[in-house]
């Protein structure tokens, strides 16, 4: 009998789908061209990149290479110097070694801590003078008849020596307050005519000077204390 099957032709079996592993060549020539494009991708992203600014050393050294200056001073060249000015009160000390009328009103402005103006110091040597007198203005060791301190009723006790007489003066117009507007006018280095009127409507003198009319505004002579009232 004779059989009527074919096996399978050789051209059947190669028309199927290849499932067999590449080649070798085909898989490199694959891995070379990627590695072309990552290449190609790195230059061009590095081609976009900003460069780096420069830095402060540079850009300096660029200013004074177009902007710099120069100055040339002569070894001769002097330059003038300017002090502060100064001045310095004088202290108790001094002022009792003067020992003026002068310088007992001063001693009482320092030690009511007011300022030494020409306007405090006027005020004050008027007072004297009308207290006991420009040439005895150290009349028992007390220029103002101040009552406090001094042991005498109504101003005419004395001090030992015009320095305490100076402290207690300071020390009444300071500490009483029916002196407080005395004490301002001096505080503020008040003019003349303010702070005398303040001596005036004070109860300092009984009489109030008669509110100015015995108040006396010539010049005050300058006299010196003998050595024994300090």
């Amino acid at each position: 009998m004779i059989s009527t099957h074919r096996p399978p032709s050789h051209r059947s079996a190669s028309r199927g789908a290849s499932t067999g592993p590449r080649s070798p060549r085909r898989v490199s020539r694959a891995v070379a061209v990627c590695a072309a494009i990552s290449a190609l991708s790195l230059a061009a992203l590095f081609a976009i990149v900003p460069p780096a600014p420069p830095s402060a050393a540079t850009v300096l050294a660029g200013y004074e290479a177009a902007h710099g200056q120069t100055l040339t001073v002569s070894q001769t060249t002097t330059v003038p110097v300017t002090r502060d000015r100064y001045s310095a009160l004088p202290g108790i000390t001094s002022l009792t070694a003067s020992g003026t009328n002068y310088d007992f009103a001063k001693m009482v402005l320092s030690y009511g801590g007011w300022p030494m103006s020409d306007a405090n110091v006027t005020v004050l040597v008027r007072w004297m003078r009308q207290e006991n007198g420009p040439n005895d203005w150290w009349n028992r060791n007390n220029p103002l008849n101040n009552g406090l301190g001094s042991g005498g009723g109504g101003g005419y006790g004395s001090y030992a020596n015009l320095v305490i007489a100076a402290q207690f003066v300071a020390q009444n117009l300071q500490r009483n307050p029916v002196f407080g507007s005395v004490k301002a006018a001096f505080a503020a280095s008040a003019p003349t005519s303010v702070t005398e009127h303040a001596i005036w409507a004070s109860p300092w003198a009984s009489s109030h000077y008669a509110n100015g009319a015995h108040w006396s505004y010539a010049p005050v002579p300058t006299f010196t204390a003998p050595a024994s009232a300090w």
